[in-house]
């Protein structure tokens, strides 16, 4: 039923394209003021400068050049005649790419508002599309934009393998020091991204409110001296760092009973499990027949060379005889729990008379104490917007960049854009995964199966951070495989491991006589196994003693 209503709607979907292929909406630049606005027309290289930098990892000191091309073209599925947009055309690559604004914003009187649009054309594995709003004066410097450029607020979508993320990070100058320190978001929204167009909007009041909005619905929303990590203000107390614990403070506060004392029928040498002496030996159980036997089907290969290989042994197999008794072999009486075992006898724990309590330095004033009430007032201006990103997914596009004052005209140039091309594209877009209950699209597994294996493997680690079981009991399948993977890899650690052991422990092999056999005879010995270190030599068919 499942399988036929999926069918349903994509024929309707395709319907319904096939009947807007004919009326499809053309691009119109907008005629909203503010003081940026991007929708990447014909003059877009007169703004945008593609950085020619290079960058230096902080781990290991790597050099990287931002090497990612960057095109400005229609989607590859366009909806609307005409629109295009910034595009990162590169896998695996570092992107860089900046445009300055005619005048600098200033929104410590009026709220700053900054929104754009987001489509992973590829889907999104491992790729950034958030945007940086950089400090007024780096426009001197365009081709030399990098991570080290100084910025304002960095806000936008990060897939961060496994996960989604909307980040929301400002930079505070600490009034004390002059140093500035990132902000972050403590709970930053996680929302599905897909491979549809997604819109993202970042509201900042000057009373430090803020609001961050995807597709149009608030997603955060909170003041900048609550719900940023590190905070803004920081403690004004801080713990003494010359403040030692003494040496006789006590702080267990429950400890064994000194007075106790192990009863004297206290037996520690009792066994957990004794011999079942109620057991009776099953009725025709086979005392004298072994286990396994020699195996009647085997015969002795060819090439054996009883001179120099020994006798010959057939390798043995399960005794059919014991497959139609209770047992074979010598019978031995079960084992069952020992009513008399104790195991070792510890002393009761009891509250310690001599505790103290939680020792913990004492407090002192901090010396780099400040309060900021007004973080926002405090922010330097902003002078342009850059994207500086690496990403492991190519065809990342960007559109409809909104920078500005007014959440009116956001909202109109949503209405202009977004809101225009928004249903043709979820007419024509793959249906989301009906099993997909979290945070991620995961595509079907014949139409990506790297992004759905991936995606699947994201969705069952988010839920196993909140709860294990819970996780394993919703996704069995995907836990199930994950720990098949990591069963795999222990056997294969374990089989390799003991392979070099066997090499390690491998005798000396005697001297071989003078080849003179033919490729076929050749062939032959080639395909016969190895004799193991334990000294029988065994094949498909076959075991042998060592003289």
């Amino acid at each position: 039923m499942r399988s036929v209503a999926l069918s349903v709607i994509l024929v309707a979907a395709a319907a319904s394209a096939s009947a807007s292929e004919d009326s499809k909406p053309v691009f119109k630049a907008t005629e909203i003021k503010a003081p940026f606005i991007e929708q990447f027309t014909d003059d877009y290289s007169e703004r945008w400068t593609p950085s020619e930098a290079t960058k230096k990892t902080p781990v290991g000191g790597e050099i990287f050049s931002y090497v990612g091309k960057w095109e400005v073209e229609e989607p590859e599925s366009p909806l609307i005649e005409g629109d295009k947009g910034l595009v990162a055309k590169s896998k695996a690559a570092h992107h860089a790419i900046s445009a300055p604004f005619a005048a600098p914003v200033d929104f410590k009187d009026k709220p700053l508002v900054v929104q754009y649009e987001v489509k992973y054309q590829k889907g999104g594995n491992c790729g950034g599309g958030y945007i940086k709003l950089l400090e007024d004066g780096f426009q001197t410097s365009g081709k030399e934009f990098s991570d080290t450029t100084p910025w304002v607020v960095m806000f936008g979508p990060d897939n961060t393998c496994p996960g989604t993320k909307l980040h929301f990070i400002f930079r505070h100058k600490n009034p004390v020091s002059g140093e500035f320190e990132e902000k972050h978001l403590s709970v930053p929204p996680k929302p599905t991204f897909g491979k549809d167009t997604n819109l993202y909007t970042l509201i900042v009041n000057p009373d430090n409110t803020y609001d961050v909005l995807f597709n149009g619905e608030s997603q955060r929303s909170g003041n900048l001296l609550e719900d940023f990590t590190p905070p803004v203000n920081p403690a004004k107390e801080i713990d003494d760092p010359e403040d030692k614990k003494p040496e006789d403070w006590v702080n267990e506060k429950r400890i064994s009973d000194p007075d106790a004392v192990k009863p004297a029928d206290w037996d520690e040498t009792e066994p957990y499990e004794i011999p079942d002496e109620d057991a009776v030996k099953p009725e025709g159980w086979l005392d004298d027949a072994p286990a396994s036997i020699p195996d009647p089907d085997a015969e002795k290969p060819e090439e054996w060379d009883d001179e120099e290989d020994g006798d010959w042994i057939a390798p043995t197999v399960p005794n059919p005889a014991c497959d139609e008794a209770p047992g074979c072999g010598e019978w031995k009486r079960p084992y069952k729990a020992n009513p008399a075992y104790k195991g070792k006898w510890y002393a009761p724990m009891i509250d310690n008379p001599a505790y103290i309590g939680e020792w913990a330095p004492r407090k002192i004033p901090n010396p780099n104490f400040f309060e900021d009430l007004e973080p926002v007032k405090h922010l330097n201006n902003i002078g342009g917007v850059g994207i500086e990103l690496w990403t492991m997914t190519e065809d990342i596009l960007f559109d409809n960049i909104y920078v500005g004052h007014s959440i009116d005209d956001a909202k109109s140039l949503a209405a202009e854009t977004y809101d225009v091309k928004k249903p043709l594209e979820a007419a024509l877009s793959p249906q989301k995964d009906v099993d997909d209950e979290g945070d991620y699209y995961i595509p079907p597994f014949l139409e990506d199966p790297i992004s759905h294996i991936r995606g699947k493997i994201a969705q069952f680690i988010d839920a196993a951070r909140v709860d294990p079981l819970s996780a394993i009991q919703t996704y069995p399948e995907t836990g199930a495989g994950l720990a098949g993977v990591v069963l795999s890899l222990f056997g294969m650690l374990l089989l390799l491991f003991g392979f070099i052991g066997s090499q390690q422990k491998k005798p000396v092999a005697k001297a071989k006589k003078t080849d003179t056999s033919t490729p076929d005879d050749k062939q032959k010995t080639d395909s016969t196994p190895v004799a193991p270190a334990g000294g029988e030599k065994k094949d498909a068919g076959s075991v042998k003693k060592r003289k």
